[in-house]
């Protein structure tokens, strides 16, 4: 897809955190050219702010053909411990991913950087978008550029990654409702001289709540908070500040030195009202923001941007219909509101004090701990593999529904054959599909490696957009006219 005439791009990036860079790879790798806009320099930060991927973002990766490098450069972790009672085995979770991988977000950046450089994504850093005005066939975004020099961006469609304080969220006019949760939260990566007994610890104790989990490269991270020390985040932040809450925390600070960053923040619930206006999206930070509890925040970003890219790629190469977009805001919105609802739960529940909310706690961790589906069902939600999309009335039972990485003939899977960026429709064996052939450049026909009868479409993100219990040919073609084109 080329620009206009005069060198505008059909899609501007705002904000190359892990969402941005996720977004303009997937559009710059399906052939849609895309200027990725960043007010800060060209320098990844070794300063660890998000540190779990997530069961269904790794298998997003594995899509990308990039989950293996972040495995190489991470640690697995098997078990989640939660209110120092419930221990959840990760190793029953129907994915190739069954574990957190606790990796820093500059390691992912760097990856997806890569990535998205490879895929030929114009990256123009020192360059601040200031403003933004849209009309019905393009958007143009004010910039200006590292010698305050001012321009103007012409596009097809523009998406904010921009994080929580969004210059392309308020230049679209859109609210950013919610509150702080918790204030004066204390963060650092530091050097143990003991090293703890688990990988991930975390425990609250009184007013008192530290999480300590590594790096892989000598260093931990620690979230700290104590319910008494409201202070301002521009109150300066010490050491020795860190360890007592630790101590009180988790009994000991572990000897704790050589601080490469602290930093104190404040948590907050946000969400805006709606993920698109016009020809601008929001995606990331720039769309939801809450509390840092189940490490769900970078994750949900990258499924944000798993979501929107294949869909913008489809509609600009005139593949499909611009009623596509609207898609976007009614899958991922709910799932913005349910993270937000279960990450606070856990701040809420985590940090409980009252004698009510200490045996609302007490409950739910029984329940969670003797009833398996209450389980799952919690694990589905963080790990992200349990959120489905909405599917029209009488669609078949897996339509919306995550597709698992399933075997397919000939020794390959699923998330292999979506590495192409296309559909991917899987049939018996010895099944022919008249149509495969003219949709060759969006479309790969697999066959199951079991006997399965199904015959299932698999959209580019990983989602089953149509399924049937059993082969029909005119069904089939019907459903690629309708969902590729």
């Amino acid at each position: 897809m080329n620009g206009n005439a005069n060198g505008a791009r059909p899609v501007v990036v705002v904000g190359s955190g892990p969402t941005g860079l996720l977004l303009a790879g997937d559009l710059a790798a399906a052939g849609v050219p895309v200027t990725l806009v960043e007010k800060r320099p060209h320098r990844i930060s070794n300063l660890s702010r998000a540190f779990a991927v997530h069961a269904r973002t790794l298998e997003q990766l594995d899509a990308r053909g990039l989950a293996d490098q972040l495995e190489a450069l991470g640690q697995p972790l098997e078990r989640l411990g939660l209110f120092g009672r419930l221990t959840v085995d990760l190793a029953a979770l129907p994915s190739r991913f069954n574990h957190v991988l606790v990796v820093p977000q500059y390691e992912v950046e760097k990856v997806l950087e890569r990535r998205a450089a490879e895929c030929g994504v114009e990256f123009r850093y020192e360059t601040e978008a200031t403003g933004l005005a849209q009309g019905p066939e393009d958007v143009t975004v004010q910039v200006r550029g590292p010698g305050g020099e001012r321009e103007s961006l012409r596009a097809a469609y523009a998406v904010g990654t921009d994080g929580m304080r969004s210059t392309v969220r308020e230049a679209i006019g859109l609210p950013f409702p919610g509150r702080s949760v918790i204030r004066s939260v204390v963060l650092a990566d530091v050097r143990l001289a003991e090293r703890p007994g688990t990988l991930l610890t975390v425990n609250a104790v009184g007013d008192a709540f530290a999480f300590l989990a590594p790096f892989g490269d000598g260093y931990h991270r620690v979230i700290g908070w104590h319910r008494g020390r409201n202070v301002p985040d521009s109150e300066p932040l010490v050491l020795d500040e860190i360890k007592e809450i630790t101590r009180l925390a988790l009994g000991r600070d572990f000897g704790m030195h050589d601080a490469r960053w602290m930093s104190r923040f404040h948590s907050d619930e946000r969400q805006a009202p709606a993920y698109r206006v016009g020809r601008v999206f929001l995606a990331g930070d720039a769309a939801h923001v809450h509390t840092p509890a189940g490490g769900q925040g970078m994750n949900t970003g990258l499924q944000d941007a798993a979501n929107l890219g294949w869909k913008l790629a489809a509609v600009l190469h005139g593949h499909a219909d611009a009623g596509l977009l609207d898609t976007y805001q009614a899958e991922r919105h709910p799932v913005g509101r349910s993270v937000l609802r279960s990450s606070g739960g856990l701040v809420r529940l985590a940090m409980a004090k009252r004698p009510w909310t200490l045996a609302l706690r007490a409950g739910l961790t029984g329940v969670l701990d003797r009833v398996g589906p209450a389980r799952r069902r919690a694990v589905g939600l963080i790990t992200g593999i349990g959120y489905r999309y909405p599917a029209p009335r009488g669609a078949h039972r897996l339509t919306g529904a995550r597709v698992p990485d399933v075997a397919l003939a000939g020794g390959g899977r699923l998330y292999e054959a979506l590495r192409g960026g296309r559909f991917v429709l899987v049939v018996p064996e010895g099944h022919a599909v008249g149509g495969g052939a003219t949709r060759g450049d969006r479309l790969t026909v697999e066959r199951w490696a079991s006997g399965r009868r199904t015959a299932l479409l698999v959209r580019p993100d990983g989602y089953a957009a149509w399924a049937a219990d059993s082969v029909d040919g005119p069904a089939i073609e019907a459903a690629l006219s309708a969902h590729v084109g």
